[in-house]
């Protein structure tokens, strides 16, 4: 009997072993790591995918948005790096879609090493507009602002969850996998000053909490992965375009800038940074 019990136990070790190895072997496959960005197809999500592939060599990316065939700016990047970037459907309002790239990302590269959700709602012609007074604020608008900006990018860490464990920092100069919110500054509650964007801020403000919370159970299940939120300034895109009239020059950004500041925090990124909240240039947002 003692005999067996000490075979018993040497073998749970051993199996333990084995599966890490396969586990570590799986991710080391993808020299400069595996990096997914949610909301490509054009703006900040799109230049993401374009720095990443541009400043690796080596780095793999996978790229999804709603409607992948009408993507010019994302079937430009794959006609320049056919083997190192994929396109996948994904709309965040749909979480099937989200299972679908799961499955889908777990038998192509088996891993993840970064996870950035870069989709937003701010206005919609003749849907969705930014409320300037109390008087303006409706159902419909809040309630897809919520849907978009807070509920979807958290929808979507909770498919990648296994590949982002399996990944953890292998094929990057990181320890940890990275996921990265884009939120927004008017989602600070403590910041909050002037009032106004009632959907917007408190989508926002939603997403912060949402993600600190996956933060907290990240931490105590001693998973390899921080999860923090970015504000990258106001930035000359379509989201931003039709409420720049009163930024001042220097405070609006080009998407190349904003980028590159925010790959900075990202690459940077450490286990004790799990749960914050930056801007571009670095420093934290009070909640």
């Amino acid at each position: 009997m003692m005999v067996h019990a000490h075979r018993a136990l040497m073998a749970i070790p051993v199996r333990l072993t084995l599966r890490s190895f396969a586990s570590s072997a799986a991710a080391l496959k993808w020299e400069g790591g595996v990096s997914m960005v949610q909301g490509a197809s054009r703006g900040i999500g799109l230049e993401f995918v374009k720095q990443l592939l541009e400043k690796n060599e080596k780095g793999h990316v996978i790229a999804t948005c709603r409607n992948p065939t009408g993507a010019t700016g994302l079937l430009e990047l794959k006609n320049e790096f056919a083997e190192r970037l994929n396109i996948l459907p994904l709309d965040v309002t749909v979480e099937s879609t989200i299972e679908e790239s799961a499955k889908s990302i777990t038998e192509s590269h088996g891993s993840l090493n970064l996870l950035i959700n870069a989709s937003g709602i701010l206005s919609i012609p003749s849907v969705l507009q930014p409320e300037t007074t109390l008087s303006k604020v409706n159902k419909s608008s809040m309630m897809l602002s919520y849907e978009v900006n807070a509920v979807g990018p958290i929808l979507v860490i909770k498919h990648m969850w296994p590949l982002l464990k399996a990944g953890g920092g292998f094929g990057t100069e990181r320890d940890v996998a990275v996921v990265a919110n884009l939120s927004a500054r008017v989602g600070s509650i403590g910041d909050n000053r002037l009032g106004g964007w009632h959907s917007y801020r408190a989508s926002k403000a939603a997403l912060n909490q949402l993600t600190k919370t996956i933060s907290v159970e990240f931490a105590r299940k001693k998973d390899p992965v921080a999860c923090i939120l970015l504000h990258p300034g106001t930035v000359d895109t379509d989201l931003s375009r039709p409420f720049q009239r009163n930024v001042p020059a220097d405070k609006l950004f080009t998407k190349e800038f904003s980028v590159q500041k925010l790959l900075t925090i990202i690459n940077s990124t450490k286990q004790q940074d799990n749960g914050k909240f930056f801007a571009w240039d670095g420093q934290e947002i009070p909640w």
